[in-house]
């Protein structure tokens, strides 16, 4: 049976390129979480007002890879100790977030949480939100796979 898990970790085109090439997901998708309106737009989300995270939804295989592995990828691939920004991106929606979908989710990624701060690895502490997954707003389509749209040539306009 297929599993899901939900990270925001600043642009969501990075996180789900990130997800993508891990072995055991399956699918990914981006969208907003953690907001006050239904069926945000991304012009909405990037106001900060609304709440919401960019986030990557992951349908997974658990027997091929654990919550806990998918945690560890989202740890490497960000810096969680940066409130509410990731490089050049700053706002709420570019915030270090894990939204669960049960209490297991809740409590493996509060043990990761635990063992990132005590790892040494970060100078600061760790700013993750963990958060119960609420409604996920899938983005544009034009946001889906944008990265891997861009490697194809997907923007470059006709006849060139």
């Amino acid at each position: 049976m297929l599993a899901k898990a939900i990270f925001a970790a600043g642009c969501f085109w990075g996180v789900q390129a990130v997800f993508d090439n891990v072995p055991g997901v399956i699918a990914t998708r981006v969208g907003y979480i953690g907001g006050v309106i239904q069926n945000p737009t991304y012009r909405q989300v990037c106001t900060g007002i609304t709440g919401h995270a960019e986030a990557v939804e992951i349908t997974y295989n658990p027997n091929m890879v654990s919550y806990s592995q998918l945690l560890d990828v989202f740890f490497a691939s960000h810096n969680p100790t940066t409130p509410n920004r990731q490089g050049g991106d700053v706002g709420t929606q570019y915030r270090s977030a894990v939204f669960y979908l049960n209490d297991e989710q809740k409590q493996t990624a509060a043990l990761k949480i635990e063992e990132e701060n005590l790892s040494g690895r970060w100078k600061n502490p760790v700013v993750t939100e963990l958060l119960p997954a609420k409604s996920f707003y899938q983005a544009e389509d034009y946001h889906q796979n944008y990265l891997k749209k861009q490697e194809k040539g997907a923007w470059m306009p006709r006849g060139k």
